[in-house]
């Protein structure tokens, strides 16, 4: 494959005065000029060697000069440092937890002889902070319980990033009741952490989900009268203090769901927020103030289709579901102030149910008014009715605020929303253009037409998307900018299209190695199953990385928006996941991608160590790490 050409705005890096944004740098008040950048392409992984490492770019070319990049671990699960394991799970009194005799640390694989993996998939987001006139990282553990670690980095005179010894540190989450199965996340642009609960367990069936059981048991130590599902699903944020020491909050204004990543707008209001799973929705958070998110607005967005070629285009319409504020919903969820005692708000204390017939409520209404509405979520079909949580003998928008946020999917549906994207997954902005970009890991399901449809298509719910299934996944292009149906935000979307989609393999089409087995059915030069995406401020480039079964190996693309040209600058070991791709353009001039490597050889139908597709020295450990450094300093 040929080299591609992408522009990148460097000049910002000349001037004195910058501003941080979401873990980018820009001139303050100026539009940066257009530089050149070209990755080195690499090629599909085909021997046992390449397949069972993280290989990436060689090299990048940066306004006519050309040096040497390449991907670097930071941290792999299982390193200790300062008397802290890395991804070791802790209790409700921040107790490491063991079992059997060994650690019990969230890495995603079986076989580690050392540890136990906990119920999940191993670390998934690393951020890098610029706090202290230092540097530091928060990684955040896809597991239940969940884990958060901290640790100082350290940068060499010529751009490489290392660990600080002695410098891990556990980040509690006992005061939001635990972590819960972290996914994405990024850097604010007042240099925070911002992560994400996804899979939040269903309130009306909490025990049939087994993050929740595993919290049961590991997080408060087997004794489940302790647990409530409404403790799971939310944003949490980790701050860097002065004296080093990260600080943890969980922020309930923004919704319960199966959070997926929560990306800050440029204006430190405006919050889009993905949701990860079958029939879920697509939402905005407004805070009161900026960069502060303990309060707000949260909107839920309606998809009117326009098009449906390829993965389909619509506008997008913003319902409101009203304001709140952290403390109002921590206070239903712990009235006594007490984690230890499970005195809060239950699924029957905000909603009647019937049983749905064929999609059809035996009291139909608008579920507001006493009747029930039908709806369609990842709870499937269902009929509701909210009570009167503010017990002021009416149902209104104050009911909706509380209800909206420790049931944000169930009262989006029931107000009009669309509930029936399909594993919704990462985000990112491109400033330049006034562009958003969701990555839809696989459109079918809900967002299937109602012929021939799977079951899980939105009957009995808004069913407003119709599309042709297209396992591969694709990436969403949305234009931003004011809406006079939204306050407080010039970043809103007014539509959603196709950016560019994964292309399945024609019938009786297969790779030429036939160690694959069938299900691997994404061409091999295209995207599939797009999972978190980072715009490379300044550029025409869209980093894509992947996350599925549909290609042998797990890809990280470099996407030009302008030119269509696909760029493969890296790939991951066998069965794993490429995760979290994150743009710090500059830190102290240099540049850094960061990348998680989940569970390797961890996904099927990849074999157990020892045999031929895992050798057997090779280590089955998660790690975090970062393709770079990319110089900058000699820019003219």
């Amino acid at each position: 494959m040929s080299r591609r050409s992408l522009p990148l705005a460097v000049s910002a890096l000349l001037l004195g005065s910058v501003i941080f944004f979401a873990g980018f740098t820009q001139s303050a008040g100026l539009i940066a000029d257009t530089m050149i950048l070209k990755f080195s392409p690499i090629a599909v992984p085909v021997t046992d060697a390449e397949k069972a490492v993280v290989r990436s770019s060689a090299n990048v070319t940066i306004a006519d000069t050309t040096h040497s990049i390449g991907y670097r671990r930071l941290l792999t699960v299982g390193d200790i440092n300062n008397g802290e394991t890395f991804g070791q799970i802790k209790d409700y009194t921040d107790t490491p937890v063991t079992v059997n005799g060994k650690k019990f640390v969230c890495n995603g694989t079986d076989g580690v002889s050392e540890f136990t993996n906990a119920t999940g998939s191993g670390p998934d987001h690393i951020s890098i902070l610029q706090k202290n006139g230092k540097l530091y990282s928060v990684t955040q553990f896809e597991c239940s319980p969940g884990a958060m670690y901290s640790v100082e980095l350290e940068q060499s005179t010529n751009g490489a990033l290392t660990v600080r010894s002695d410098s891990m540190k556990f980040i509690s989450q006992k005061s939001g009741f635990g972590g819960w199965v972290h996914c994405a996340g990024i850097t604010t642009p007042w240099q925070s952490h911002l992560g994400s609960e996804e899979y939040e367990a269903d309130a009306k069936n909490a025990t049939a989900n087994k993050y929740f059981n595993a919290a049961s048991t590991y997080f408060w130590a087997g004794d489940a009268s302790k647990n409530n599902p409404y403790y799971y699903g939310w944003t949490p944020e980790v701050t860097i203090d002065a004296s080093g020491n990260p600080v943890y909050a969980k922020h309930y204004a923004m919704g319960r769901f199966a959070h997926e990543l929560a990306y800050v707008m440029p204006d430190n209001k405006t919050v889009y927020l993905s949701d990860d799973g079958t029939n879920v929705g697509l939402f905005m958070f407004v805070a009161d103030t900026p960069a502060d998110l303990s309060s707000g607005k949260l909107y839920a967005a309606k998809w009117t289709q326009v098009d449906s070629i390829s993965a389909g285009a619509a506008t997008l319409s913003w319902i409101d579901m009203g304001s709140t504020s952290d403390a109002v919903i921590k206070a239903k969820l712990d009235p006594d102030n007490n984690i230890a005692t499970n005195d809060g708000i239950t699924f029957a204390t905000i909603f009647n149910t019937q049983t749905p017939g064929s999609g059809v409520c035996e009291t139909p209404g608008t579920g507001f008014d006493g009747n029930y509405k039908s709806v369609m979520t990842a709870n499937g079909n269902e009929c509701l009715s909210l009570k009167d949580l503010t017990v002021d003998g009416k149902v209104d928008i104050s009911d909706i605020a509380i209800a909206s946020r420790l049931e944000t999917r169930r009262i989006a549906a029931m107000m009009g929303a669309t509930t029936e994207f399909n594993k919704e997954e990462g985000i990112t902005f491109n400033a330049r253009d006034n562009k958003l970009y969701i990555a839809m890991s696989d459109v079918s399901k809900g967002m299937q037409s109602a012929t021939g449809s799977a079951a899980n298509h939105a009957t009995g719910g808004n069913d407003h998307i119709s599309l042709t299934k297209n396992v591969c996944g694709a990436v969403y292009e949305l234009d931003v900018g004011v809406s006079s149906t939204v306050s407080g935000s010039s970043y809103v979307a007014s539509n959603m299209k196709t950016l560019i989609a994964g292309t399945p393999l024609a019938a009786g089409a297969s790779y030429a190695e036939t160690a694959y087995p069938t299900n691997h059915t994404c061409d091999v030069n295209g995207i599939a199953n797009p999972d978190n995406v980072a715009f490379l401020e300044g550029t025409n480039m869209l980093v894509i990385g992947e996350d599925g079964g549909y290609h042998p190996e797990d890809a990280v693309w470099a996407y030009d928006i302008n030119t269509k040209a696909l760029t493969r600058i890296a790939t991951v070991v066998s069965g794993a996941e490429a995760t979290s791709p994150f743009w710090h353009k500059n830190i102290n001039g240099k540049g850094y991608l960061t990348l998680t490597v989940q569970h390797p050889f961890g996904e099927a139908p990849y074999k157990p160590k020892g045999t031929t597709e895992v050798p057997a020295d090779v280590e089955l450990k998660s790690e975090v790490g970062y393709i770079g450094n990319f110089d900058f300093s000699k820019l003219k």
